[in-house]
């Protein structure tokens, strides 16, 4: 029998192509600002004109709806038991991007139902429709089901800070995923750096081991200063880059963003080759297992 992580990957390649792209955001540990840096980034998009969704995988313990001050009172687990359509749990943050939480109580993917399942399958097909980017904020670390879910998704931006515990466990899950998918897109953004060196000399590091041991070129989209208004907005429950759009780590997000956005213009050219590449993805799959 194929297994569900199996399915899901078919699924979702399937559903590839000229619809939105799916793109998680990972860290090998927390405590990196994924989050915060998600919610930001997603707001910054939507601001130059992209539809973005954000759904909060980190099952049961999803804050993104707390950083940005919203509630979540219909959640993911709500649609996936069939109380309520996809659209009921879709709510909308700020710069009009839109997020969906994690809920509460959630199991790991394996132990699902047949019904949630093919619910949550349902709900990838939809999203791509309707959005132009879905950023899937990964919890901390790596359960299995979230792994097999990695290799499904377009493409990835990977979170450290400069401590070599971050570093280690942030080359550890490209390398997992590298080897699973070797046309796999990885984007890397070093967070909380204490100056631009450090900011560099993470990167650099991580993309170096990258390249020598897996032979994989990375893309490098910057690194975020420790900066004291991050916190006041968690505080206030509002992204920094609307409360504090002059700070220098709101200045630097926008430039980031900028590049994500001119990489992605970059890669039209590329398209045809991505799909046939999926196509051979899709036939592998699609065999199952015994």
């Amino acid at each position: 029998m194929r297994d569900q992580a199996e399915m899901l990957r078919m699924k979702m390649l399937q559903s590839q192509g000229a619809l939105g792209k799916s793109i998680a955001v990972v860290s090998g540990k927390g405590g990196v600002g994924k989050s915060n840096f998600t919610t930001n980034f997603a707001s910054l998009l939507a601001k130059e004109g992209k539809k973005v969704v954000i759904l909060d995988m980190d099952i049961g313990m999803g804050n993104i709806h707390i950083l940005i001050g919203k509630s979540a009172n219909n959640s993911l687990l709500d649609y996936l038991e069939g109380n309520l359509a996809i659209e009921d749990v879709i709510f909308e943050g700020p710069n009009n991007f839109h997020y969906i939480s994690g809920g509460s109580s959630m199991s790991t993917l394996m132990e699902w139902s047949d019904h949630m399942f093919e619910a949550l399958i349902d709900a990838f097909h939809q999203l791509q429709k309707k959005f132009d980017y879905i950023l899937f904020d990964m919890g901390a670390g790596a359960t299995n089901w979230a792994l097999e879910l990695l290799v499904s998704i377009d493409e990835i931006i990977v979170i450290s800070t400069a401590e070599p515990t971050a570093i280690m466990d942030a080359y550890s899950m490209m390398k997992y995923i590298h080897l699973k998918d070797k046309e796999k897109t990885f984007y890397l953004l070093c967070n909380r750096a204490f100056s631009r060196e450090e900011g560099q000399d993470t990167l650099h590091r991580l993309a170096g081991a990258m390249q020598k041991f897996m032979s994989k070129d990375v893309v490098i989209l910057g690194s975020l200063p420790e900066d004291p208004v991050v916190r006041k907005a968690v505080r206030e429950q509002v992204p920094f880059s609307i409360l504090y759009p002059d700070a220098p780590i709101s200045k630097t997000m926008q430039r980031i963003v900028q590049r994500f956005i001119n990489e992605q213009t970059n890669e039209v050219h590329v398209h045809e080759e991505s799909n046939k590449f999926l196509s051979k993805l899709k036939s592998i799959f699609s065999k199952g297992r015994d």
